[in-house]
């Protein structure tokens, strides 16, 4: 093995643990919550770790196979979280106040 080679499969390596390390945080965070919004983001953190593993691998079998997959699942998180941030803002919107309240005055 020479030496390029050999930085590519440590640094490749490096980067799995790194991923594999972020999964396991990204699992307590999903776990923990507290809020929706908390455990949406990170559902949509799972899908970029998810498009990163399948890079890693394309990068370790030198093979482009996976860069299609890795598209589709990009744009399967970004409508993901553009669909849960359109249900979240519609669910936290303000509600106008109510017209007795407003005839009632200040007290």
């Amino acid at each position: 093995m020479t030496a390029p080679e050999q930085v590519d499969h440590v640094l490749l390596t490096a980067a799995v643990v790194l991923i594999l390390i972020a999964g396991a945080l990204l699992l307590a965070r999903i776990w923990r919550g507290p809020s929706m919004l908390d455990r949406a983001i990170s559902l949509d953190v799972c899908a970029a770790l998810i498009i990163a593993g399948l890079a890693a691998k394309s990068a370790f079998a030198r093979d482009p196979f996976y860069f299609p997959i890795m598209l589709v699942l990009a744009f399967l998180g970004f409508t993901g979280s553009v669909g849960i941030a359109r249900f979240i803002a519609v669910r936290d919107r303000p509600r106008p106040p109510h017209p007795e309240d407003a005839q009632e005055g200040p007290r």
